[in-house]
């Protein structure tokens, strides 16, 4: 790999980061399975690409992944492993079969869960913790309040936000400093550009972007006769389902003749799209083997000028997308979409 790394700040009191990250949830189980050496394998190309900001969330594979990650940290160079951050979620509750039972955000759940993620991850302190969506039943207040005092005892670096809507953001923000927000924004979900981030701007926190490219749909290497498996979560994604999926891969061969013209894979010009969006916002990338990483790296050599992104939004307008990104039941967990 011969891209240069870039990095950009998360916020105006978070750490300098790679300005490209690794998601690291579908080495879990997610999409279906996954290689477990050929995981760890990415995850050091990651590093040694100058990637350093890894995500998590405790309830991948329910700890498998925290695991993985520490077996990767653990045997890589050494120069690798310190220049590695940890960006972790918390408060998904699961069951033995893996199915989802709500959220935690009570203030000795916090600890709790940071208690067990230090273990499992092989680490003293966590670089950015974050609640991985509102607990309807616990004051943000509340949440925000436990993740500083584990800051003040030096567990923790950072405080995050996932999927919260611009009320509660401010209400976050004016009790302790945030470092970024991750929600989920890519060409074809463009929900916080109304008023999530004119308030995360506002208010000098950054963004890390999951889901750039819609968990694969608009990456360019899927055809409409692609089966998911049944433990595969776009199983069950509308934008993947029937009418959804065929209206879906429409778009994306729109976007095929513009990344053409600019010498990229599709993939590359979603992710320099989002890139480009603001230096406020690090893309997490959610590359499960080497060779996707090598892709989505290639998207930092992509420039897009006025004419590009011009061309781009006519090929995948706003709301041009068929399909909610979750399911009806999911999308009411998300404070982002209220």
């Amino acid at each position: 790999m011969t891209t240069t790394m870039r990095t950009r700040s998360l916020g105006t009191t978070g750490p300098q980061v790679s300005a490209l990250a690794l998601g690291c949830m579908g080495m879990s189980g997610m999409y279906g399975e996954a290689d477990r050496s050929e995981s760890v394998a990415t995850i050091h190309a990651a590093l040694e690409a100058g990637v350093t900001l890894l995500d998590t969330g405790d309830f991948y594979g329910m700890g498998h992944n925290e695991l993985l990650i520490a077996e990767a940290l653990r045997t890589a160079p050494s120069a690798l492993r310190e220049n590695a951050q940890l960006s972790v979620k918390f408060g998904a509750l699961r069951d033995p079969a893996g199915g989802w039972s709500g959220f935690d955000g009570r203030p000795a759940a916090v600890k709790n869960f940071a208690a067990y993620s230090l273990q499992r991850l092989g680490v003293d302190h966590i670089d950015v913790y974050r609640p991985s969506r509102l607990d309807p039943d616990v004051p943000i207040e509340e949440t925000v309040g436990a993740i500083a005092e584990l800051v003040e005892k030096g567990y923790v670096r950072h405080i995050g936000l996932s999927e919260l809507g611009a009320d509660t953001i401010r209400r976050a923000a004016a009790t302790a400093p945030i470092a970024d927000l991750q929600i989920e924004y890519a060409l074809i979900s463009r929900g916080p550009e109304k008023d999530i981030l004119p308030t995360t701007r506002e208010l000098g926190i950054a963004v890390t972007a999951y889901g750039v490219l819609s968990r694969g749909l608009i990456s360019g290497h899927f055809t409409a006769d692609r089966q998911f498996a049944a433990t595969d979560f776009r199983a069950y994604s509308p934008r993947f389902q029937g009418d959804n999926y065929r209206h879906n891969l429409t778009l994306v061969e729109s976007l095929r003749k513009v990344a053409e013209q600019k010498g990229a894979t599709v993939a590359q010009t979603a992710i320099a799209w989002v890139l480009s969006r603001g230096e406020d916002i690090v893309p997490l990338v959610g590359a499960r083997t080497r060779e996707r990483l090598t892709e989505s790296l290639g998207a930092l050599d992509v420039t897009l000028d006025a004419e590009d992104l011009a061309a781009i939004e006519s090929a995948v307008p706003a709301e041009a997308a068929a399909g909610s990104r979750y399911a009806p039941a999911q999308m009411a967990m998300l404070d982002s979409e209220r």
